[in-house]
């Protein structure tokens, strides 16, 4: 059995070194902040979730008032005022979430202004790594940032249609 295995080691061995690809490891999220378009995008971010968050903030303080003003007043108040004013509590409580859901939701404001703000600044440093792949003959770029992964490969690399092809299926 060991004379099966070692043979079998050595040409799987020398069949992946030969075909060896030239890579080189980036940061991405060091990159990112030595940026200052990226430093001035995040910080306009970060003011508009603050104003964003305040505003929420202070409608669900007014819920919460709304709401001890009528456990104080309760027992005072007949049947229908009670239901008219635990309506008007739910209704400023349904807008307040529905506000936090338009501002921080997925797809809500926040992501738009991040797309809007921070996209252009990555697209940016990912047309420099491409550049900089191609002209140093890199075939794999990985990123280190979050986790290894990749950021960049070149599209001669991909053997998804022959992959595609083997399972019989058509482009």
């Amino acid at each position: 059995m060991k004379k099966i295995v070692l043979p079998l080691l050595i040409a799987l061995c020398s069949v992946f070194a030969a075909s060896a690809q030239k890579y080189c490891i980036i940061d991405s999220k060091y990159i990112l902040e030595k940026v200052p378009d990226y430093k001035n995008a995040q910080n306009q971010l970060d003011l508009f979730s603050k104003n964003w968050q305040n505003e929420v903030d202070e409608k669900m303080k007014d819920v919460d008032r709304l709401y001890k003003s009528y456990q104080a007043e309760r027992a005072m108040l007949n049947d229908d005022m009670r239901k008219k004013r635990e309506d008007e509590i739910m209704s400023k409580e349904k807008s307040a979430k529905d506000l936090q859901k338009q501002y921080f939701g997925y797809e809500g404001d926040l992501f738009k202004k991040r797309q809007e703000l921070v996209k252009p600044v990555q697209d940016k440093v990912y047309n420099a790594v491409q550049r900089m792949a191609t002209a140093r003959g890199y075939d794999l770029v990985l990123d280190k940032a979050g986790g290894v992964t990749m950021f960049y490969a070149d599209p001669k690399l991909d053997r998804s249609d022959e992959v595609l092809k083997s399972l019989g299926v058509g482009k």
